[in-house]
């Protein structure tokens, strides 16, 4: 049975707590309330509540029918994430973090975002739950998600443009942890993604396997039984660690994350840290990372900003190393031809973090007989990245 982390938040010899001693406190005090509330009948009543009337949970499965047969292999089926309230996954993690938040006093809220849909996703639960929130953005990606940045600030949060270093999510992660330094007594950081120092990943991973737990439903309703694959996009891994995780222990399904090769894995430009990383310490864990021989983290390229990072998820190292998941990556050129053809063939404008996984799903179909089935986490709708794929195609927005 797979059961991890374990109680000092490791999988395998990757996770852990890395993390300056001002903030060990935060994180005891935060893993203290986790345990208490993680089974407390009351929290999560209120957390499917929630769930159901704010975010409209179930999402459904969406059988690509039209695509599937012109493609002429395996059937894909889609997870509609892009259904969800504020467009993407993020949000179920983000109702979780904030209800713990209120739980224990924090009034002020931080978190990082690289495409925008977490900080979206935060800002809006602040203003459910009437919480301060600022949320700190790579001033890279305050330009290319010009959409998202509004829309936090219509929702009453302070939007920080990070300058530092390369001014993606990467600078955004670190400018969020040194706030949090120093405003630890009155400020709840949450996290977006599934890495961080633990109990962050385990915690995240939770909150958002109710995809994966819906699908384990949903997928014997529509097809008589569970998918051979599961494919999600990888980029820090919350959207594909919550589909994944609940499927972790069925026989016969195969787990494929898909990350970002940019302009190629033969360049520089991509950010494919499991694909063609090595392991190392960032962000308060171990994990995968793109890094120089000496342990310098690398700039990284991808054409979507939630793919846009140098390492990704402990969980997603271990998973890699135990060989229950493969992972594999898809160019920015692939993405954006999955994009336009999940448009015009179904009539559904994925992000193009999803179109990634998409991608790879119309590769591996045509290989497969017609039988067998592929699960895709289609986590967030396309909205926030018209001005990117207008640019990239040429054409006038």
């Amino acid at each position: 049975m797979y059961d991890f982390p374990d109680v000092r938040g490791h999988f395998g010899p990757y996770g852990g707590v890395f993390v300056s001693e001002t903030l060990m406190y935060a994180l005891n005090e935060l893993k203290e309330t986790y345990a208490k509330y993680q089974h407390d009948p009351e929290f999560l009543a209120e957390f499917h509540s929630e769930l159901k009337h704010f975010v409209g949970r179930p999402s459904p499965v969406y059988h690509a029918k039209r695509w599937s047969e012109m493609l002429g292999g395996a059937q894909i089926y889609l997870k509609r994430e892009d259904l969800n309230h504020t467009g993407a996954h993020k949000i179920n993690n983000v109702i979780g973090q904030a209800m713990l938040a209120k739980r224990m006093g924090k009034k002020r809220i931080i978190a990082e975002t690289g495409a925008g849909q977490h900080g979206v996703a935060t800002a809006t639960i602040c203003a459910r739950f009437g919480l301060e929130c600022v949320v700190y953005q790579g001033a890279v990606d305050v330009a290319r998600q010009a959409q998202n940045v509004y829309r936090m600030k219509l929702l009453g949060a302070t939007v920080v443009p990070v300058e530092s270093g390369t001014k993606t999510l990467k600078d955004a992660l670190n400018e969020a942890m040194r706030d949090w330094v120093t405003n630890v007594e009155t400020t709840f950081y949450i996290i977006g993604t599934v890495a961080g120092p633990h109990p962050y990943p385990m915690m995240v991973r939770d909150f958002q396997s109710v995809i994966g737990e819906e699908c384990k439903v949903q997928m014997p309703e529509m097809t008589g039984r569970q998918p051979d694959y599961v494919m999600a996009c990888v980029g820090g891994g919350s959207n594909a660690m919550g589909i994944f995780y609940p499927y972790i222990d069925v026989p016969g399904v195969q787990l494929i994350g898909v990350e970002a090769a940019g302009h190629g894995l033969n360049t520089k430009e991509h950010s494919a840290a499991l694909v063609a990383g090595t392991p190392g310490v960032l962000h308060g864990n171990r994990t995968y990372l793109l890094q120089d021989e000496n342990g310098q983290i690398a700039e990284t390229h991808s054409v979507s900003a939630g793919m846009d990072y140098p390492g990704v998820g402990p969980e997603h190292a271990w998973l890699k190393d135990s060989k229950r998941a493969d992972y594999v990556a898809v160019t920015d050129d692939e993405a954006l031809k999955a994009f336009h053809d999940c448009c015009r063939i179904e009539g559904i404008i994925p992000a193009l973090e999803s179109s990634h996984a998409i991608a790879y799903a119309c590769k591996l179909a045509p290989t497969l007989p017609k039988d067998k089935t592929i699960l895709v986490n289609l986590s967030g709708r396309g909205d926030k990245d018209m001005h990117t794929v207008a640019q990239e195609s040429g054409l006038k927005f």
